[in-house]
């Protein structure tokens, strides 16, 4: 007796563009680019154009396995180039352009990266990059015209590319895609593999109804940068449902977000909260609606409580809370859409594919695992083994990754971060939140954006301190920061002094820098 089988079917991010190109041909990709002007592309044709950088890369001698590091913005171009890499079963580094050259420098030469391209607006930073890394060969620009000798524009070579002998695909569905490096806001980055078969299943999580939810109906608006933890993954989910994929360029500033999300019909939004905190003090200060627009999903930091009702009640959206890390390929949790029970401080369930652990401080599961704070510990198909190039697993020995998030989980499942390990004040012998103290400040009316650190402190060791930045530069008086304080928090938790800064320091991420608050007000 034989039994039966199903067709071998390697889950490789190829199908993605693939699919939208045989089925959603003419479902527009758009570019925002300078003065107003925008670019536009179907599907289909982007996949021809998609296989010709394919052929380009490997005329240059790019294979498999090589790694092709890119230095751009949300353009068309970038997402080219994406399945352009991957589709051949080459390796693309996404380099964060709000770094320096010597930290890109440094991520380039440790992943050997051949080939480097770059936005024309950049190509200064590449160049510097090219100087340093010494395997970087060579540097193809997009997105414009560089007039040097050692940069080429790929366009031109586009136009000559023969992509009839490019085969996709043809590789282990457990083979590397992609490579991202932390932030580094919480230690030196580390490098990120993520394979074909991660990424796919990511994809499909994503697209579940409680998760992302888009379908072939929706518009939708990729704030995120495509140089942080892939997009999120929807450079490749949006084409996966064949909906409109909006890329923005470089402007993410509140201006400009209105008047993409009016001109191309926007139904779905997502970014970090700074970016829509830009959106919503545009539309207070001017005026204007956003009709199309139904959801703004928001990650990378908690968000605090008032800027949520904020959002939804300016821009008359539903604001749509989720939870990840670049080591998560990144989604971890979302707030289901339309959730009644949404909260700024939940940040939803995992979806199928994912699981959490809360711990003690080593590791040691928790008795209680509903409604007890803890350590936050995940594992899932997605989820980070091992860092590039470390002979170490970055989990335990029951695969559990340690996220470095304090958290708990409600009687409904739902995750809610109340903090990171690292920014804990240990006063006198006792921790300090630091987030508890910045959700209660951020709810008042005159404040943008709050952040606490602590100080060091020659009897406590350290004590917090309170850095503002208030709406619009207006005043309000000490006292009044603290005095909700007084009703919420610990009398030895409130601030010992409070600063007033013109503009809050955010990492490359967007989230606040508090490396960088630590370094000038921490000593």
């Amino acid at each position: 007796m034989i039994d039966g089988d199903t067709q071998t079917f390697a889950l490789t991010l190829d199908k993605f563009l693939e699919h939208a190109a045989k089925w959603h041909p003419r479902a527009e990709v758009m570019t925002a680019r300078e003065g107003g002007r925008v670019d536009r592309i179907g599907y289909a044709e982007l996949l021809q154009r998609s296989r010709r950088v394919s052929a380009v890369l490997a005329d240059l001698g790019v294979k498999a396995g090589d790694r092709v590091a890119t230095l751009a913005w949300n353009t068309q171009a970038h997402v080219e180039t994406w399945y352009a890499v991957m589709g051949i079963g080459a390796v693309c580094l996404t380099l964060n352009p709000r770094l320096t050259a010597v930290q890109l420098a440094a991520m380039a030469a440790k992943a050997r990266a051949r080939v480097l391209i770059v936005s024309a607006d950049l190509a200064p930073l590449a160049a510097q990059i090219a100087e340093i890394a010494p395997s970087v060969e060579r540097l193809l620009v997009i997105d414009g015209a560089v007039a040097a000798l050692n940069l080429h524009a790929l366009e031109p070579l586009l136009s000559v590319a023969d992509a009839s002998d490019i085969v996709w695909g043809n590789f282990a569905e457990t083979a590397p895609s992609g490579l991202c490096f932390t932030s580094g806001t919480t230690g030196a980055p580390k490098g990120v593999t993520y394979t074909h078969r991660s990424s796919y299943l990511h994809t499909l999580r994503l697209l579940q109804a409680d998760v992302l939810a888009i379908t072939a109906r929706d518009s939708v608006l990729t704030v995120v940068p495509m140089f942080h933890a892939n997009a999120w993954g929807l450079p490749f989910a949006v084409p996966a449902v064949g909906a409109k994929l909006v890329l923005q360029g470089r402007h993410n500033d509140g201006a400009s977000l209105a008047a993409l999300i009016n001109a191309e019909s926007v139904t779905v939004a997502v970014g970090i909260a700074t970016v829509w905190l830009g959106l919503v003090e545009h539309i207070e200060a001017h005026g204007g609606a956003l009709p199309s627009l139904q959801r703004i999903v928001v990650g990378g930091a908690p968000l605090p409580p008032a800027l949520m009702e904020r959002i939804e009640r300016c821009l008359g959206v539903t604001v749509q809370t989720s939870w990840g890390m670049t080591e998560l390929s990144p989604s971890g949790t979302f707030a289901p859409p339309g959730d009644p029970a949404r909260s700024a401080a939940v940040s939803g369930r995992p979806a199928i594919g994912v699981d959490l652990l809360i711990t003690d401080a080593d590791g040691k599961a928790l008795p209680e695992q509903r409604n007890t704070e803890g350590h936050l510990r995940v594992r899932g198909a997605a989820v980070v083994e091992r860092y590039f190039g470390d002979p170490e697993s970055a989990t335990d020995e029951d695969g559990w990754f340690a996220t470095g998030d304090l958290a708990k989980i409600d009687d409904e499942g739902n995750l809610i971060i109340t903090g990171r390990a690292k920014d804990l004040i240990k006063s006198g012998g006792e921790w300090i939140n630091p987030a508890e103290i910045e959700a209660v400040v951020s709810a008042l009316p005159e404040v943008s954006l709050a952040a606490v650190i602590g100080r060091q402190h020659p009897k406590w060791g350290e004590r917090p301190i309170l850095l503002v930045q208030t709406r619009d530069q207006g005043m309000i008086s000490d006292e009044a920061l603290l005095a909700p304080l007084r009703d919420s928090v610990a009398p030895w938790w409130i601030p010992d002094a409070i600063i007033r800064i013109p503009q809050m320091p955010l990492a490359p991420t967007g989230k606040i820098d508090k490396i960088r608050l630590r370094v000038e007000y921490g000593g």
